[in-house]
């Protein structure tokens, strides 16, 4: 992590005077807090989106390191599951929980007089071939700020500039919303997020730290790193008993392992075009 880029950050965050930032917690958007607290003080806001596509535990930890940082936070309740065209699922459905949250966000800076609206979006986001980000159009729409991606620092220097400032998520793997594990064009159901976040905390109690759990229906896709593969097929007929306790009728293992934006490996041209 160059001086550099930790002085641009700096610099933008400055330069939006005050600021309300979208923060989750996860380490893009705690260093942006973090950064906003020492260079704007009473001036920047965090706030957390909740709605029941956030994972169990997610609030609980991010209001915790809201508190660590000093930052002041506080939360609001986002409704994009009344919106139809968010519960339809289709390939561009973050812009519709995007739409929702950015458009909260910007009203409270607005009654509240901060300048600005800031998220963690890094330079890495949106780079890779299937990483697609149709949040991106719902931030531009709103004026969302991205110091991070202004700056120039991808995830790597987040990551360390995160562990130089003592931020205990420096290390955190990400932690999309809990819609993210439907495929697109199937619909959001409170139901298939319940069992999706039962299935993945087991998993994490059982010493994944990386998981997924894709939902088909009846059945539990899993992925996690290729170098757990092994440890997680010995343990498939327990997991198995567990999953069917949830609702799960069949558990696979995908040989592929983890990775990012798997779902959008279908959708991935649409989206380019």
């Amino acid at each position: 992590m160059s001086a550099e880029l930790e002085l641009r950050l700096r610099g933008a965050v400055r330069g939006m005077r005050s600021a309300v930032i979208a923060y989750s917690g996860g380490v893009d958007s705690a260093l942006v807090a973090a950064i906003a607290h020492q260079e704007l003080g009473a001036r920047a806001l965090a706030v957390t989106g909740v709605s029941a596509s956030l994972a169990d535990g997610e609030l609980e930890a991010a209001v915790a390191l809201a508190a660590q940082i000093g930052i002041a936070h506080q939360t609001i309740q986002t409704h994009e599951f009344d919106n139809e065209s968010y519960r339809a699922n289709p390939i561009n459905r973050c812009f519709f929980c995007k739409e929702e949250l950015f458009g909260a966000l910007a009203a409270l800076a607005r009654e509240r007089g901060f300048e600005a609206v800031a998220d963690g979006t890094n330079a890495d986001d949106g780079a890779a071939p299937l990483d697609v980000r149709p949040g991106r159009a719902a931030a531009a729409a709103f004026g969302v700020r991205s110091p991070l991606a202004e700056a120039g620092l991808a995830k790597r220097e987040v990551r360390a500039l995160a562990r130089t400032l003592e931020l205990p998520v420096w290390d955190k793997p990400a932690a999309p919303c809990l819609s993210s594990r439907i495929p697109h064009g199937a619909r959001v159901e409170y139901d298939a997020l319940r069992r999706v976040d039962l299935a993945e905390r087991y998993l994490r109690a059982r010493g994944f730290s990386i998981v997924r759990v894709r939902h088909y229906g009846t059945t539990a896709q899993i992925e996690v790193p290729l170098a757990d593969i092994a440890r997680l097929r010995s343990q498939q007929s327990v997991l198995e008993r567990s999953f069917a306790e949830v609702g799960y009728e069949r558990v696979e293992i995908d040989a592929r392992g983890y990775r990012t934006g798997s779902l959008n490996e279908g959708a991935a041209v649409t989206l380019a075009d």
